[in-house]
């Protein structure tokens, strides 16, 4: 009977100390504080982004060897791991380690042999980032030094994008301008100054751009078209200034955000550039001599993300630029996102990879980009979250195209939880070519992709 009491008289114990205590909050990172205050902190964060994917195939695309109007495929366009931190008041560390484009060809390129049958599928995780920086003034954003291998760039926003939080299914890409061909997954060996005072926010980087020749990819033969040089190494300078009318951007890393959801009253004027001299060579003539070119790009751009009605949580998200692309006489690259398709029966005249879902993504003229977002109200779905409908417009006028290349998507995100969960509907609308007489590319119709997306992020 005594034993019987003490043990009553414990678990009454043991259950009032249970009531009394509160509950801990939730948590919505991984972060380990270094000091009692926080200021001085590690942080990891996960990220994964799955596609599913319906494409009509651009004319004459083939996969591994058989003709497909159209494909059907499932891959990893992100998968990423951050770790990084304030380590003291002056010092910042950063790293990133991935992979991307990830389907059951490997990606784009595909990784096979002549024929396009793919012959290794453990590809692609390695580091994306790893950076230093040191703070000139103690907890201040005044003037950080930082150096490594970096996607800090010149050009524009969306040159350095914070991928966990953009608006739409995926990043304009050619504002990336040299994304693996100069750079490793648009990260370079850089050495820069960036930093916020008062409402200005700026950042200036020396650039140690990789060979063409290390890409991974065939060199292209030089030609009467432009192409990045393989011959000669010069460093690239490149700076970005940004005007903050109102709230200033986030400046804990050197990305950039797509959208704030509403958390921040965003309104900037921003312009870029990057500038290198004899990145590109072409031959004149009649092949008899070899020109060098200067690559200048520059960019001017208005970008706003605010909230429209705090109480409902309503907010707007738009961006308007204009991109100056100048890789040298006639240069056009095709590119196509995380590729479905191996090759084509119906190549262009100078030039590849336009099997699939690809398109002119990059060449010599200019670009006007676009896009613009509406956050519905945050109880929308109840617990279920909201929706953020979004469009965006592409209209690029590239020397090597008869006509002006426009590409188009809509699409909706479902915020389960913000970006930490996210699902994401895109439809897009691209031209495809032929062959012209005068020696470029002209219009052949037109081709659409559907693709639905989950994004988690820890």
């Amino acid at each position: 009977m005594k034993h019987l009491i003490w043990m009553l008289l414990l678990t009454g114990g043991i259950a009032t100390a249970q009531d009394s205590v509160k509950p801990a909050p939730d948590k919505n990172e991984l972060k380990y504080n270094l000091n009692a205050s926080g200021t001085h902190f590690f942080k990891a964060t996960f990220l994964n982004q799955t596609w599913v994917r319906f494409n009509q195939s651009n004319p004459g695309t083939t996969v591994i060897n058989e003709s497909a109007s159209q494909t059907l495929d499932l891959g990893l366009r992100r998968t990423r791991m951050q770790l990084f931190g304030q380590i003291s008041d002056r010092a910042f560390v950063y790293f990133q380690l991935g992979m991307n484009n990830f389907n059951f060809l490997n990606g784009f390129p595909a990784l096979g042999n002549a024929q396009g049958v793919p012959t290794n599928r453990k590809v692609g995780f390695f580091i994306h980032d790893a950076v230093v920086e040191y703070s000139a003034f103690a907890n201040k954003d005044w003037l950080k030094i930082g150096g490594g291998l970096t996607i800090l760039n010149g050009l524009s926003r969306f040159s350095q994008p914070s991928v966990t939080t953009i608006m739409t299914m995926d990043v304009p890409v050619f504002a990336q301008a040299t994304v693996d061909q100069t750079d490793e997954f648009s990260r370079k060996l850089t050495v820069y100054a960036r930093g916020q005072v008062g409402k200005w926010d700026y950042r200036i980087g020396l650039t140690d751009p990789f060979p063409i020749t290390t890409n991974g990819a065939a060199t292209p033969a030089i030609s009467t078209n432009s192409s990045f040089a393989a011959k000669g190494h010069h460093k690239q300078y490149q700076g970005f200034l940004v005007y903050n009318l109102f709230d200033k951007d986030t400046h804990q890393t050197p990305y950039m955000t797509g959208t704030y959801l509403g958390k921040k009253k965003i309104l900037n004027l921003e312009g870029g550039f990057i500038s290198q001299k004899k990145a590109m060579w072409n031959t004149a003539n009649q092949g008899k001599d070899t020109v060098y070119n200067a690559m200048n790009l520059w960019s001017l751009a208005l970008f706003a993300d605010m909230p429209i009605n705090k109480a409902k949580g309503t907010a707007f998200s738009g961006y308007l630029g204009y991109f100056h692309t100048d890789y040298g006489p006639n240069y056009l690259r095709f590119n196509g996102i995380m590729n479905p398709a191996s090759g084509t029966t119906q190549g262009l005249s100078g030039v590849s990879g336009v099997q699939g879902n690809a398109f002119p993504m990059f060449g010599t003229g200019s670009v006007v980009y676009s896009q613009l977002g509406y956050l519905c109200a945050a109880d929308l779905l109840g617990k279920n979250g909201t929706l953020m409908p979004y469009a965006t417009a592409q209209v690029a006028n590239y020397q090597r195209l008869s006509k002006t290349a426009s590409i188009y998507s809509v699409g909706v995100n479902w915020l389960i939880k913000g970006h930490n969960s996210k699902i994401t509907l895109d439809y897009q609308n691209r031209p495809v070519y032929q062959n012209a007489t005068d020696g470029r590319l002209s219009p052949n119709g037109r081709r659409s992709a559907l693709t639905l997306q989950y994004q988690i992020f820890i």
